[in-house]
């Protein structure tokens, strides 16, 4: 099938991106395509959204009936000094990224459904269901689109009754915006060398829930974020939110940066524990979970930023790495670089070009507020890492309240993320709480509320470059981390019955966060596209 414009993810980046290419030129023919069962089903974030784009791209929103129903009516910024204790941040002393005057506190997985909504008012074919598995290629080593994964195929790698060939969406120019760690970015990032002279990227895990909760304890509006406790514990970095939406829902989550050097940490057991900090338990006590997720987050900023045009195509949104860590938002700073992509596509096409190196975008770009915003605090994340919260804070504070972002250098962070381990021989083990069954709960009672599926006889997704370094090298070295940094389950060290130990995979647990292929030590595991529609089913995250 050919198109003018091929998109590969149907999150905020791609949907900007698709309707404003209908905006410019009606004439355009686009599609998306989805790897979730529905738009939406795969999204999760926060989230308190930053009309920005959404302004400049329906400036008639509201009318429209763009689900942004709360404002931000209050912010609370606390550090937690313990597990009981607090310290209010006031305002005045907040990093200004923190205020949120004008946002909303949204669903975002509703926000891309409307938008997908509107992208096809405007004439553009959505796809839910495909997974984009393959990039396709020219003589001259330009993308010419992607092929969709095959279906029916068994776990033996035999075609099965149900067997079904992908399809090759082949386009004038593809966009590629398949949020962080995307599968075919990350291939793309490798063979054009797009982040050569470049910091490593840097991420963090974010887990959250939504929450119905009291009316009596419900505040719609209002924004709690934390940093401290019970991080600061096992001296790993990030942060805590809790924000009110509308129908007495609160989402609440944490954040852990994934550059943490103790391989006994438990991302998922540490967010457990911060619901139980009263400042948080007092809005959650007698309330019901009513679903769970998990997906990793960009957070090196400019200095991590590849290049994001290559012969063919171009990254937008979090596959190249727009996210601004210092407001804890990236939904705005993706639409406006999916917007941006599409003003300069359209330009080529009208000029008759295809599947060249949009070299200009580049340019286009750094004049966009989006990369203004993010070169201004570009030193946030940096200065996290070398300083820690609390004093990195503080820097951030002197350099974006009172310097405006200018002063005149640029921090730098040169180790990945998967290089910080240590030892588990070195590294204290902890000892984390059981679960109560009203504010944290186990891992399989979570998954089963992420509304995870995968057809089970199918080749595994998550694919180890030797099955055997898991027993051979981690489990010695590093107590098998992989046990712990996922969010669902998924990795397990099992017993044999003569007694040895096995790496196991219950890859039918994976709910899309690519953790694994972030963090695994030696980068043994690779995260590719399950079966079309597979993973999580978000209803409103």
């Amino acid at each position: 099938m050919d198109y003018d414009v091929v998109i590969v993810g149907a999150g905020p980046s791609g949907l900007a991106a698709a309707c404003r290419l209908k905006q410019v030129n009606a004439d355009i023919s686009v599609c998306v395509v989805e790897k979730g069962s529905e738009v939406g089903a795969h999204i999760l974030s926060g989230a308190v959204f930053e009309p920005t784009p959404l302004n400049e791209l329906f400036p008639e929103w509201k009318e429209m009936g763009a689900p942004l129903l709360t404002p931000v009516t209050e912010d609370d910024i606390f550090v937690f000094t313990g597990a009981t204790k607090r310290i209010k941040v006031p305002g005045l002393f907040a990093p200004k990224t923190m205020h949120n005057d004008g946002n909303y506190v949204i669903s975002l997985g509703k926000l891309c459904r409307w938008l997908a909504e509107q992208a096809e008012n405007l004439g553009v074919e959505v796809f839910p269901g495909f997974a984009a598995a393959e990039i396709l290629y020219g003589e001259n080593n330009e993308v010419l689109g992607i092929a969709t994964g095959d279906m029916g195929i068994g776990h033996n790698g035999e075609q099965k009754g149900s067997y079904m060939q992908g399809m090759e969406l082949r386009g004038k120019y593809t966009l590629f915006s398949e949020g962080c760690r995307g599968s075919l970015g990350k291939q793309l990032i490798a063979k054009y060398q797009l982040d050569a002279g470049k910091d490593p990227q840097h991420y963090g895990l974010g887990i959250k829930e939504l929450w119905t909760i009291p009316a009596d304890q419900h505040k719609p509006g209002l924004v709690v974020h934390s940093a401290g406790w019970p991080l600061d514990e096992s001296r790993s970095l990030g942060g805590g939110f809790l924000y009110h939406l509308e129908d007495n829902q609160v989402a609440v989550g944490l954040i852990t940066n994934l550059s943490y050097t103790n391989p006994h940490v438990s991302p998922y057991d540490e967010f457990q524990r911060y619901k139980h900090h009263p400042e948080i338990a007092k809005y959650l006590e007698g309330g019901e979970r009513i679903t769970y997720g998990a997906r990793a987050l960009l957070k090196g900023g400019l200095q991590s930023q590849p290049k994001m045009s290559f012969p063919g195509g171009i990254l937008i949104g979090d596959d190249a790495g727009t996210l601004n860590f210092a407001k804890i938002k990236g939904s705005h700073t993706a639409m406006k670089s999916g917007m941006v992509a599409a003003e300069t596509v359209a330009e080529a096409l009208a000029a008759e070009k295809s599947n060249t190196d949009l070299i200009e975008y580049a340019a286009a770009y750094k004049s966009s507020w989006a990369y203004k915003e993010l070169h201004m605090q570009r030193n946030f994340g940096p200065a996290q890492h070398k300083f820690g919260n609390i004093i990195g804070s503080a820097y951030a504070f002197i350099d974006i309240n009172i310097f405006n972002g200018m002063l005149p250098w640029t921090l730098s962070d040169k180790v990945a993320d998967h290089e910080t381990l240590k030892p588990a021989s070195e590294c204290p083990k902890i000892d984390y709480p059981k679960y109560d069954g009203k504010l944290s709960f186990d891992k399989a009672s979570s998954v089963f509320m992420s509304n995870t599926n995968h057809e089970e006889d199918q080749p595994c997704h998550l694919v180890l470059a030797d099955p055997d370094l898991p027993i051979s090298k981690n489990l010695e070295l590093y107590d098998e981390p992989a046990q712990r940094y996922c969010p669902a389950g998924v990795y397990e060290v099992v017993a044999n019955d003569d007694g040895s130990q096995r790496f196991q995979i219950n890859a039918q647990n994976c709910v899309h966060c690519k953790t694994c292929d972030i963090k695994e030590p030696s980068q043994n595991i690779n995260w590719v596209v399950p079966e079309g529609a597979g993973g999580p089913n978000y209803p409103n995250m």
